[in-house]
Parts: C-alpha cells; structure tokens; sequence
C-alpha cells in the first residue's frame, strides 16, 4: 500500500496536482515520519503550490535528519533566494494593472527552444518566471529552477549586457500552450526600442 501511495504521490506531482500531492506525501509520513525521499517530495509540492515558508522548513526538517542532504541543500538554498524577491508564490498571479505597457520598459516575447512540456504546460497566466544568464544565451526557469525555454539571440544578447550592467527585470506568464510560450519582460529602465516592444492589450484578450 505505501508503495501505491509513494506513485500515486509522485503521479499526482507531475500532473501538478500539488495539493493532491501534499496530502499524498504526508499520509505517507503518518507512518514513517522521517522518511527522506517524501519529505523532499513535500517541500517540493509546497513550493510549487506556492508555500515558501512551509517548503522551507520542510528542507530543515530533512538537514537535521541527514545533514549532508544534497536536495534538500540545493531547495533550501532555492527557497531562500525565492524569499529575498517575494513574499510568497501565491503573490505571483498579479492584477491585470501590473501588465501596462510603458514605452521602452516592457516587452512581450515568445520562447524559444521550449523544455519538457510537462513543466511549461503547467504554467498559468500571470506566474512570475527568472532569467537566468549564460555566456551565450539566456534561458528562462520556473522559480524553482525548471527550466522553460530561452529567449532569441538577440533578446539574449541585449538583455545580457543591461543585466551585467546592474538591470533588474520581472518576467510574467502571459500565455503556456502546447509548443507556444509567451512571456511579458518589465524593467526599470528603458532597455527595449519602441519598434519591437508588443502591446499589452492582448493581456485582455
């Protein structure tokens, strides 16, 4: 039985069921409390169902059972870094006000080069999502770290140099379909010319 349950846990994870799964993974530790596999799996699930502080002493719970934990490390870590930026993941579906275009500031762009779809077709419209640089492109993750798809080369390229230049930018949803996702860049400073930067009003359509 724990067995089925373990599968219907991890089944339920990548469906995105995230409450399913938080039920799931804490029938499991009702019998075996300090088990390390399903508490990782819980502070994943209360993570992406937006619980940051839940996930996150979760984690600690794993450490001071085996202290050299890698997953638990890396999440932690993740968890921490999520925290400095937003209160909780439920923030991340803002008021149709925070998607007004301003001029050179905002762009709505599609990805390229998409991940699993699994991740992406679980996305909503509004979740907040990271750019992540690299040396030659610049790709984009959910908040904890799955990775989504990139942007164009010459997206990449601009927005590589305002960010090593000290820019910061909030990326949004704005659309996850099968092979299609589309997301909305907004900075503090004017980084994007006028020509290329896409109207907003397809936020209400």
């Amino acid at each position: 039985m724990e067995e089925n349950l373990i599968q219907n846990a991890i089944r339920q994870a990548l469906n995105c069921n995230w409450n399913e799964a938080i039920k799931i993974n804490l029938k499991i530790l009702e019998s075996k409390r300090d088990d390390i596999d399903t508490l990782n799996r819980l502070a994943h699930a209360y993570f992406a169902n937006g619980n940051v502080s839940k996930a996150k002493k979760t984690s600690q719970l794993v450490l001071k059972i085996d202290s050299y934990n890698n997953i638990a490390i890396k999440s932690l870590a993740k968890f921490r870094q999520v925290r400095k930026n937003v209160m909780t993941l439920k923030d991340h579906h803002p008021y149709t006000s925070t998607f007004i275009e301003e001029s050179g500031k905002t762009k709505l762009t599609t990805l390229v080069n998409l991940g699993s779809e699994k991740i992406y077709t679980c996305l909503s419209a509004g979740d907040e999502v990271l750019l992540t640089p690299h040396v030659h492109k610049i790709s984009v993750t959910t908040l904890n770290g799955d990775y989504i798809g990139k942007l164009t080369d010459d997206l990449s390229a601009r927005l590589r140099l305002l960010i090593k230049a000290g820019n910061r930018y909030t990326v949004f949803v704005k659309s996850a379909t099968k092979n299609c996702v589309r997301i909305f860049i907004k900075g503090d400073v004017v980084s994007f010319s006028r020509e290329i930067s896409e109207t907003l009003g397809e936020f209400s359509s």
